[in-house]
């Protein structure tokens, strides 16, 4: 029996382009305008040729310092064809942040565009090319001329693709290494979870810097269906999209769902799914979509697993809600104690993750060594699994607070404080404290149609003294229009933490 050959194979592209060159690989949803995967996999070798008079080979990494456009997806794939890691930094970013991760990474080339052209020369110290006219004579232009004919460089399927930055919402952000059999089997698993089918749409309308933007145009290409990118979202304009672009799935944080429903958004027909990540599900989002019929599949997912590791189905969603599903094929999750041994069903543990979707590493092996254990990545999420092997994310393992001794799971208050009428959101923390160590605090985002906040906390504390411990219990509280939150949708701890120690009220003395 022959053994299996591991590559090295062409890009992924490639592959497509020669398969299905007829079919609709692109459409710009704010330009309307459209590709085949035959023209584009020709945009993509014009790219590349330009690409070589800037990075070289394997060992090169290339920034992209740019939002979500086809112009990134051409960049990426050519990349991807010449060989060179690519490395996504995220627009949003400052100056000082963005100088940092470029010299960690030492980065050989950035691609810019306009809007991000200044900042790439005030923070890089490397060649800049821009996707547009370049706006400074120190800035290249890596717009196609004419058409060319590229060589696909053979790739292998354990070699660093992709250098991604964590969110960074607890600490300093990791860079994850992702090959491209991460990537080909994050796709797989979530089609047998989503379904493919050859009239697929998937509006991509997330930023292309994390996963949740930039996985939609691998799929596709990996599926042979269709991309349909939006620049920015906006709830009127991705509403409008949905339903003149027919697309069939869409990629949302909790946030833009809310923000979709509140603008009076219905889904057409046609709409098959909405894979929803980067934060959990109020139960109060899950109602709504429910009641309009939304097919809403919640999802945990991290960039160390190239984005999905459990998902649930719309029935199980509504019927269960605030969990994440099952984990995906060939996914599998373990979930410890503090001493590695797996807990009973129902126990609250750390979810550990292996599988051909999870990083090979970080790129620094010190962040790696504390990473991996024997059943695999530590993700430093705490959770639990029940009787029908449906996983319940509570929070990071790094957020619960230790008071006056007491351990406390900031998922428990928080779940506490969403359930109360008049709360649409919450976020939990551990201030200092000198006498307990730490103290509980709360950011609540009351129901924008409510008179009195000051009304609110009382009945907010009452609500708590029927349902949590004393320990638990909020001590400092403080009201926002909303919950700071990272490009991806996650909840920017620290951000809470300094909103509450400028603002936050002190309700009591004791723990």
């Amino acid at each position: 029996m022959n053994e299996p050959v591991d590559w090295p194979t062409r890009d992924l592209l490639s592959h497509r382009a020669s398969t299905t060159p007829d079919a609709t690989a692109l459409i710009d949803a704010d330009e309307d305008k459209k590709w085949t995967y035959g023209e584009f996999d020709r945009r993509v070798d014009a790219v590349t040729e330009r690409l070589e008079n800037t990075v070289y080979g394997p060992d090169d990494r290339l920034g992209v310092l740019m939002g979500t456009r086809v112009a990134f997806a051409t960049v990426y794939f050519a990349a991807m064809r010449r060989g060179v890691t690519v490395v996504p930094l995220n627009v949003r970013e400052t100056t000082a942040e963005i100088a940092s991760k470029a010299s960690r990474l030492a980065l050989d080339a950035v691609v810019c565009e306009s809007e991000t052209e200044a900042l790439a020369l005030e923070t890089v110290d490397c060649p800049v090319v821009s996707v547009d006219d370049p706006g400074h004579d120190d800035v290249g232009s890596l717009q196609p001329i004419t058409e060319a004919y590229a060589i696909p460089v053979p790739l292998k399927r354990n070699r660093t693709h992709m250098l991604m930055f964590t969110s960074g919402t607890s600490g300093e952000p990791k860079a994850v290494r992702l090959t491209v059999g991460n990537l080909v089997a994050s796709a797989t698993a979530s089609a047998f979870r989503l379904g493919v089918l050859p009239d697929d749409r998937w509006l991509c309308c997330l930023p292309m810097y994390h996963m949740g933007g930039l996985a939609p145009v691998v799929r596709s290409t990996l599926y042979g269906t269709t991309a349909v990118i939006q620049r920015e979202f906006d709830p009127r304009e991705t509403a409008r999209i949905i339903d003149d672009c027919d697309i069939t799935g869409i990629s949302l944080v909790p946030t833009m769902c809310k923000r979709l429903l509140d603008a009076g958004w219905t889904p057409p027909a046609t709409l098959r799914f909405v894979l929803l990540g980067g934060a959990p599900a109020s139960r109060e989002l899950l109602e709504r979509c429910r009641e309009r019929g939304v097919p809403v599949h919640p999802t945990y997912g991290m960039t160390e697993t190239a984005s999905q590791v459990s998902t649930v189905r719309p029935t199980d969603a509504f019927s269960h809600p605030g969990t994440v599903g099952q984990p995906l094929g060939c996914t599998d999750v373990s979930i410890v104690d503090e001493n590695g041994a797996i807990v009973d069903t129902g126990e609250t543990g750390e979810l550990v993750v292996s599988g051909p979707t999870v990083t090979p590493g970080y790129l620094d092996d010190e962040h790696t060594e504390s990473a991996f254990g024997e059943r695999g990545l530590h993700t430093g999420d705490a959770g639990y699994r029940d009787e029908d092997g449906r996983l319940w994310i509570s929070n990071r393992i790094d957020d619960r607070i230790v008071t006056g001794g007491e351990n406390v799971d900031p998922g428990e208050v928080v779940a506490t404080l969403r359930s109360h009428p008049r709360v649409d959101d919450a976020a939990v923390v551990g201030l200092p404290d000198e006498e307990w160590g730490e103290r509980v605090a709360a950011l609540v985002v009351p129901d924008p149609e409510i008179e009195s906040v000051g009304r609110l906390e009382q009945s907010l504390l009452a609500h708590c003294d029927d349902r949590l411990a004393g320990f638990k219990r909020p001590k400092t509280i403080g009201f926002a229009d909303g919950l700071p939150r990272t490009a991806s949708g996650t909840v920017d701890r620290n951000a809470v933490r300094d909103r509450l120690l400028e603002d936050g009220i002190d309700l009591t003395e004791s723990p």
